[in-house]
């Protein structure tokens, strides 16, 4: 047995959008897909390395791409949030490319369509949450060190995808005061969730490529937050797909 990558040139508002889709060589049946949602930079390597190892796990995962094919940055770039600052001043649009992206994911060979779940990290991480908030077509969602704040349309009441929000406590892109109002929000939503807090972690904790880098205060890798809320994603993916 093998995992594959493969490259998807796909569709979508404002596109055609460029992501990278693993699975196991020799799956003979439907497998849950789970969306892989990347941060501020877009699609990357170490994306792929996630989207492989869920494949790993018997999933299939699909990186999409939500800033258009070609757009991406790195930790080096100008203007490194410049995407991701488009697409925060539109929710509704952001909304639409991750329902294209999550089409190609339904539609893909391999995978069994109607057991789909996302996940995200930071930037992802909010775009993961907006899936549910948005009611699109997922049995649940996962948010690795995200943000937070709502979009400027409605949720869906009752949410119907469950939720495990993986949060630093130290993360000063959302404060206690978020993860509170966060809380609040998916009660009144009526979800189905969960936020689990790391002690001492930071924003953007299971970055590894953040280990031992100079960081900007409360930006940093933390080992056990990353290899714990892992272990979380993975008991909450196994029971959402049962």
């Amino acid at each position: 047995m093998a995992i594959v990558r493969q490259t998807l040139v796909y569709d979508g508002p404002g596109g055609p959008f460029e992501g990278v889709i693993a699975y196991e060589d020799e799956v003979e049946t439907p497998r849950p897909g789970v969306l892989v949602i990347p941060n501020v930079l877009g699609q990357k390597e170490s994306d792929t390395v996630n989207a492989e190892n869920l494949a790993k796990l018997g999933y299939v995962g699909f990186v999409c791409d939500v800033f258009g094919q070609g757009r991406r940055k790195t930790r080096e770039s100008d203007n490194v949030a410049e995407y991701m600052n488009e697409l925060n001043a539109d929710r509704a649009l952001l909304r639409d490319r991750l329902a294209a992206s999550l089409n190609v994911l339904k539609g893909f060979g391999h995978v069994d369509a109607g057991k789909t779940a996302a996940l995200g990290y930071c930037f992802g991480g909010k775009c993961a949450l907006d899936m549910a908030r948005a009611g699109l077509d997922i049995l649940g969602a996962v948010s690795f060190h995200g943000v937070y704040d709502r979009p400027d349309y409605a949720n869906v009441a009752p949410i119907a995808a469950k939720l495990l929000v993986c949060h630093g406590w130290d993360d000063p892109i959302a404060p206690p005061e978020a993860v509170t109002a966060l809380g609040k929000e998916l009660t009144d939503s009526g979800a189905d969730w969960q936020i689990h807090a790391y002690g001492n972690a930071a924003h953007a904790f299971t970055d590894i490529e953040l280990k031992g880098a100079k960081t900007s205060p409360g930006i940093a890798y933390d080992a056990r937050a990353d290899r714990r809320s892992w272990k979380a994603m993975q008991d909450f993916l196994a029971e959402l797909f049962i």
